[in-house]
């Protein structure tokens, strides 16, 4: 009897299909899925109309967060860009590795080239890989030759096909490095860059405020290029300086390019925006259309392009074969190195939201960010509040393409990802400057450290304090009452379970100094 029911589902099985996968490996059943993961510069929670933004419309990027799922609670790892970069890629905790922060142009490759990252995964299975846009993880091993192929760099590290800026657009060097060489590059006019000493006869913003067209606020009064000073000096290389009215178009049409060449393999491309990070040098096109100065005019420039990078998919027919993520680096910040009427013009926009901090913070608006996953015809539109982290991506898609890699810092959030579950992780460390914080469920602790509340020169609230803080976000989006006295056994249940993770000696300030 047992053998003719066994053989009996088995004839059922063969003739209708039985359900034996979860829901989201069977939405990953289209073999294989491309993957885009499109990364800004300097977004903020609120900088994005989907999340609330009224004084600015983005209206692109909206049709990927309600089209797909739009994370409340998506976080990267760091309020800057080098870590959120390192952490993404790698699916490793930046605090982890020492060199994990802010990077000068000339630093060396932080990303160990035996380390697993995304696009190495991917290449196990196949997958075509790319990066274009800003990098900013260091290049060479110390001493770059610029005038030479320049490695290790993002093609030692996984990917098949780079373009990119070496660091940001406010420091030199300011020419693109397409597979390691200088575009354009006059071999008779060699590229000559130092980050402590200028070069003889070279004018500087500091030196030469006449020559520019953009005045520096702070930290920016360097080597000028195009009118704008820089972090950085730099000489020669004049036909391969980029121009930075058309950076936008050229890292759009790189993109387009890449999908249209490899739109008959299974292809990565990591999409990694320059905007609304400083200069803001919006096209002519989008000069004065937002009202709210150079920094609303390229979040419109940013949301035109990824409209025109869809319609490129739409139309190579690879929209229903293709997981989009979109997110960004780390929180918004107005002044951050140059006047550019960012803050007089902001009006009544919050790029943060309702939340705390900013770039550089410890607070929720350093590290919370637009994070939506986005795939026609495979993913339902919906809101989650599940807890996930771009760390994750990495096992995550490993999963999604049926590798078996994993790293353990990155957790498996597939369901989440593709919106068929709304149960995300635990538990989070985040982490500002060196700093770290700890999310946990809907409560946040921020432990002690020594330092200035506020830094001053971008007017942003860094989460420094001589005292535990404890916040019930569910309850207190804006952080504003800490509850930490109040809830001495949860700041220590918080403060265990944070330590399991991040060991001692991560703070500043001594037993004796705690308030």
């Amino acid at each position: 009897m047992k053998k003719t029911i066994t053989l009996l589902t088995f004839t059922v099985c063969i003739l209708f299909g039985c359900q034996t996968k979860n829901a989201s490996k069977e939405i990953a059943e289209t073999t294989p899925p491309n993957i885009i993961i499109i990364y800004t510069d300097d977004l903020g929670y609120g900088d994005v109309s989907a999340n609330g933004a009224t004084e600015l419309q983005t209206p692109n990027i909206d049709k990927l967060a309600n089209g797909g799922v739009r994370f409340t609670n998506g976080y990267a790892t760091s309020s800057t860009c080098t870590p959120s970069r390192y952490a993404l890629l790698t699916g490793v905790y930046p605090w982890r590795n020492k060199d994990a922060k802010i990077l000068p142009g000339t630093a060396p490759l932080i990303i160990d080239t035996a380390q697993m990252t995304i696009p190495k995964m991917l290449k196990t299975k196949g997958y075509y890989t790319g990066i274009i846009g800003k990098w900013h993880l260091g290049l060479g091993t110390g001493n770059v030759n610029w005038n030479e192929t320049v490695k290790p760099g993002p093609n030692e590290v996984g990917f098949d096909y780079s373009n990119i800026l070496a660091a940001t657009q406010d420091r030199v060097p300011t020419v693109y490095i397409e597979n390691g060489d200088v575009v354009g590059l006059d071999p008779n006019d060699p590229i000559e860059v130092n980050y402590k000493t200028n070069f003889e006869g070279e004018p500087t913003g500091k030196d030469n405020p006449e020559l520019t067209t953009m005045k520096w606020h702070h930290g920016h009064n360097n080597s000028i290029v195009n009118g704008i000073p820089r972090i950085g000096f730099m000489k020669g290389g004049e036909k391969a300086k980029w121009s930075d009215i058309d950076m936008a178009d050229y890292f759009l049409k790189g993109a387009q390019d890449y999908v249209r060449k490899h739109k008959n393999e299974p292809f990565f491309l990591l999409y990694t925006m320059q905007q609304p990070h400083v200069p803001r040098t919006p096209h002519p096109r989008f000069e004065g259309k937002s009202g709210l100065g150079p920094r609303g005019d390229v979040i419109l420039e940013a949301d035109w392009c990824i409209g025109e990078f869809i319609k490129t998919l739409e139309e190579e027919n690879l929209l229903e074969n293709t997981l989009i993520v979109f997110s960004s680096d780390n929180g918004p910040v107005l002044n951050d190195g140059y006047f550019d009427d960012a803050v007089e013009k902001v009006g009544n926009h919050k790029p943060t939201g309702a939340l705390r901090g900013g770039k550089y913070s410890l607070f929720e608006a350093g590290t919370k960010v637009p994070f939506f996953t986005y795939w026609k015809g495979k993913i339902q539109p919906t809101v989650s509040n599940a807890l996930i982290s771009q760390v994750d991506l990495l096992s995550s898609l490993s999963n999604l393409v049926d590798s078996d890699i994993k790293v353990d810092d990155s957790q498996d959030l597939l369901d989440v990802l593709l919106g068929t579950s709304k149960v995300g992780r635990e538990e989070l460390i985040l982490e500002a400057t060196s700093k770290t914080a700890f999310r946990q469920g809907d409560w946040v602790m921020i432990p002690p450290y020594k330092g200035p509340k506020v830094n001053k020169q971008v007017n942003i609230e860094l989460g420094n304090s001589l005292e535990y803080q404890l916040y019930n976000l569910k309850e207190d989006v804006s952080q504003q009452n800490n509850l930490a006295k109040e809830n001495p056994e949860k700041l220590k249940e918080m403060l265990t379970a944070f330590e399991k993770i991040r060991g001692k000696g991560y703070t500043n300030v001594t037993q004796l100094e705690l308030k």
